[in-house]
């Protein structure tokens, strides 16, 4: 009877434990669909920062871009440059074609140039094949050279013999990077020299005595290097031999060969007075 008296109160009173308490409002009705619809929210504008983050770059004039390597150098110097790469180009082009004319069989080019040919190749460029050759150097070949010096109170003294040779191998030994002039310019001037003389060192054609003079220019040289004329004495005459002996063979072979050394011994050499007084030392 309390509970009837109660009437909606009962319905909403306060849950006791154990009793469920009052049950959640139903929702109300839907708005009808041709109803006026309040309008979305508009999403946020980023800030500007953000904007300019996400938006595409403009493409890049390539002009603008710093320039590298000859193009950065102001007109007259990529001038100069171009003129100096042209030099070269056409140099390296004449090299070439005369290295290409000499090695080659004789034809008619190499006939009608040959002088200028040879004014070009001899002596630095020469070349020499022998390393491809199908019977190889099997000699040791030593390059030697005496002085006669001439004193202030006139008279005269002979030095003994320079081992031009033993000095050249001495600076190559241990030497990973030797010069060009201790490896080949005394064998090439010795082999120049043998190539236009004979058996008993007359000149054999016009080389003949340009490959004197230019084996007689290293002998001064090595000697005043050496001060073989000493501190007042001026060297008059050189005299060059050279001292040849066979490659021993290997152990294993049943090979024999002669150790004995054999000797060639060029004439005395009257030097120039400018190469006596050191002009070209």
């Amino acid at each position: 009877m309390d509970a009837q008296d109660k009437g909606s109160d009962a319905r909403h009173g306060s849950a006791e434990p154990g009793v469920p308490g009052p049950r959640a409002p139903l929702p109300g009705p839907a708005a009808p669909a041709d109803g006026p619809s309040e309008p979305e929210p508009e999403p946020a504008t980023p800030p500007e920062d953000e904007q300019g983050a996400g938006a595409e770059e403009p493409p890049r004039d390539p002009s603008d871009e710093p320039r590298t390597g000859v193009a950065a150098l102001s007109l007259r110097y990529r001038i100069g440059a171009a003129l100096a790469l042209t030099v070269v180009a056409v140099a390296v082009c004449v090299h070439l074609g005369m290295t290409f004319l000499h090695v080659a069989p004789p034809n008619t080019v190499s006939k009608k140039h040959s002088e200028t040919i040879a004014d070009w190749i001899y002596p630095e460029f020469e070349q020499n094949w022998k390393l491809f050759a199908p019977n190889p150097l099997q000699q040791n070949v030593s390059v030697q050279v005496r002085a006669e010096i001439r004193t202030p109170d006139g008279g005269s003294r002979t030095t003994g013999w320079y081992d031009l040779s033993a000095q050249d191998g001495r600076d190559i030994d241990g030497n990973p990077a030797p010069s060009h002039t201790q490896q080949n310019e005394l064998r090439r001037a010795w082999d120049f020299y043998l190539s236009t003389h004979d058996d008993d060192n007359r000149p054999v054609g016009l080389r003949g005595a340009l490959s004197e003079s230019y084996l007689r220019r290293i002998m001064v040289m090595r000697l005043d290097r050496a001060d073989a004329a000493g501190r007042d004495g001026e060297v008059a005459r050189v005299q060059v031999r050279s001292r040849t002996t066979q490659v021993p063979p290997p152990s294993w072979s049943g090979e024999k060969v002669s150790d004995k050394a054999v000797y060639r011994v060029l004439p005395w050499w009257l030097l120039p007075e400018d190469e006596a007084r050191g002009g070209i030392g």
